[in-house]
């Protein structure tokens, strides 16, 4: 799989978690006692823009692509633990697994720091 090719599958991803979030947030606007909602709607809207940043800069050499990607990656991953299991929580009234939430904002921390990585990392030549 190309560096291309993962990009096109991370911004199917962003679009994914795009239309989510905005299902979530209306859902936070109309249901009672939905704050988990409209928290778990934020994440991945503001995450959903953060792949699609990421999946540019990588292909335009901004940042070192397979970092930078991988990166991007974890935004997706992250963002869809985080929210998962705060709408989880809230619908099912169970989480994903034990500690989902955490562990899914954890990976978004770590992957804005390799992001930074990536655009520091100096290219051969």
């Amino acid at each position: 799989m190309t560096p291309t090719d993962i990009a096109r599958v991370l911004i199917v991803g962003a679009g994914a978690m795009g239309a989510a979030g905005v299902a979530l947030a209306a859902a936070g606007a109309h249901l009672p006692d939905a704050a988990r909602l409209s928290t778990a709607a934020l994440m991945l809207l503001l995450h959903a823009v953060a792949v699609l940043a990421g999946a540019a800069l990588a292909a335009r050499g901004v940042t070192q692509p397979m970092l930078g990607l991988i990166a991007t990656a974890g935004f997706v991953l992250g963002a869809s633990l985080f929210a998962g299991d705060l709408t989880l929580r809230f619908f099912a009234e169970r989480g994903l697994f034990p500690r989902a939430a955490p562990t899914g904002g954890i990976l978004l921390m770590l992957s804005w720091l390799l992001l930074a990585v990536a655009a520091m990392w100096q290219r051969k030549g």
